[in-house]
């Protein structure tokens, strides 16, 4: 069984990121607004990106992860711009 990490644009341009083992069932619950929470008052929802993972805890993890990303590094993993992301994860720190 695959587990997935996916990302909604909402109506409101704002960002949603879950994980799922059926990502066909829980698209359509977001899409209906069936599925109380965050999405069910931004509808619709547009998938922009999911990715599979073997175990629901790499899942979850991959999910923890881009939450706490910013929308610029977000946007570089949907566009596959590994590159842009690579520079977005650089810290910078403040010169002496």
């Amino acid at each position: 069984m695959a587990f997935h990490v996916y990302l909604l644009r909402c109506s409101d341009s704002s960002y949603y990121i879950g994980h799922t083992d059926n990502l066909e069932s829980r698209l359509a619950q977001h899409q209906s607004g069936t599925l109380q929470g965050y999405t069910a008052s931004r509808l619709p929802v547009i998938l922009l990106k999911a990715e599979s993972f073997p175990t629901r805890e790499e899942a979850l993890a991959a999910e923890m992860q881009l939450k706490g990303w910013n929308r610029a590094k977000k946007e570089a993993w949907v566009n596959n711009d590994f590159g842009l992301l690579k520079q977005l994860a650089k810290k910078n720190f403040p010169k002496s």
